[in-house]
């Protein structure tokens, strides 16, 4: 079975949230993203609020220092779970980066990072 790489830095490292999206807990590796800083983000979605209890998440926004840096977690995951993973990520967008282990991983962003 063909797996995705996942970089997450927020919710998606929650067990209550991995459980409800996934249907199972998700082991990863520490790993960093390089060049962002986190923002806060108001969640648009009741669901997405409900599962994670945070009507405000924080989202990786590009500065292009390397100096800002995002610490997180690569999970390995399936396509249909990546796709589970954008029905919950409806606001972030998904992009597909190096991340500083030399790792490539999708990661949510902002928008106008996107």
């Amino acid at each position: 079975m063909r797996t995705e790489s996942l970089f997450s830095y927020g919710t998606l490292r929650l067990p209550e949230v991995q459980r409800a999206t996934y249907g199972r807990l998700l082991e990863g590796e520490p790993d960093v993203l390089v060049g962002w800083a986190l923002a806060p983000m108001r969640i648009s979605d009741p669901e997405v609020v409900r599962l994670s209890g945070l009507a405000v998440h924080t989202v990786a926004r590009r500065t292009g220092n390397p100096e800002d840096r995002i610490e997180g977690v690569v999970f390995s995951i399936s396509a249909a779970e990546l796709e589970a993973t954008d029905a919950y990520e409806v606001d972030p967008v998904r992009i597909e980066t190096e991340l500083e282990s030399g790792a490539r991983a999708f990661v949510y962003v902002s928008p106008e990072s996107a």
